[in-house]
């Protein structure tokens, strides 16, 4: 028998101890940063470090210790063993090092991501820059109108919101990853104020704050790579839908996303 969905109040709970979780697996990206690593490559010739595998190892030990428990379909753990095929759509998604590419060439928008999936939607969310010191939260609770929406900088909490489009829109994209003649396209079709190239799911966030309008993506992307930012975007006001205007679902094929779009509050 599958677990019962959880309530608003376990899922902030959650958040409160994932977000602990999430600062024990930042620091350890850092540790293995500050010593030099290898880098390796796996079967899709995506690079991968230790600092990916003891990011994991510490978010699926908290993860296994919660109650009641889920299926967790975690990046490297798929990349070592498969996909793991389970009943239901309530699961966890844990990428623990998002943005390798960017921790390897040594910047800073990198994140860990941990996200938890309620009947195909995400409803909890965890994203941390452990390099530049950020941390965001989202809780969902669309049923009854209750949403948590949190930044976290220098010891310090604020709560965030989308913001309403303006006539001339902030739009982020890929810095590794973007296809850029779609790219072009999409932008032809806006008036433009600013326009970013970050890496990882920081760019979910920086939707979440009201910094960022518009984040449209052309190539695949993971579900694991989504997951928290579209909560957090969720809590926030805002949606990340595909093509036909459809909230991004969870457990496709391969757990694999199509083109989607994350926005802000619409005009």
């Amino acid at each position: 028998m599958s677990a019962p969905a959880p309530d608003f109040a376990t899922l902030n709970a959650w958040a409160d101890r994932l977000i602990d979780t999430a600062r024990r697996a930042g620091a350890a990206i850092m540790a293995v940063r500050a010593v030099g690593f290898a880098v390796g490559r796996k079967a899709d010739a995506s690079p991968v470090t230790e600092a990916d595998a003891a990011a994991e190892r510490i978010v699926l030990a908290d993860l296994e210790a919660l109650r009641p428990a889920y299926p967790v379909v975690a990046e490297e753990r798929a990349a070592a063993q498969g996909l793991p095929d389970f009943a239901g759509e309530d699961f966890w998604l844990v990428d623990a090092l998002d943005g390798t590419r960017e921790f390897v060439g040594n910047g800073g928008e990198f994140t860990v991501n941990i996200a938890f999936v309620c009947g195909g939607l995400p409803v909890l969310g965890v994203v941390h820059a452990p390099a530049l010191d950020v941390l965001y939260v989202g809780v969902v609770d669309e049923a009854h109108g209750r949403h948590r929406a949190e930044a976290w900088r220098a010891g310090g909490r604020s709560v965030i919101r989308c913001r309403p489009r303006p006539a001339k829109v902030t739009v982020a994209g890929s810095k590794t990853h973007e296809i850029s003649e779609n790219m072009r396209a999409f932008l032809a079709r806006h008036e433009v104020e600013q326009r970013l190239r970050i890496s990882s799911s920081l760019k979910f966030g920086l939707v979440a704050e009201g910094k960022v309008d518009l984040y449209p993506r052309f190539s695949p992307t993971s579900e694991w790579d989504t997951a928290a930012g579209h909560a957090l975007v969720r809590a926030a006001g805002g949606r990340v839908h595909d093509q036909a205007g459809r909230e991004l679902r969870y457990k496709k094929p391969g757990f694999v996303n199509g083109r989607f779009l994350a926005e802000g509050l619409p005009p």
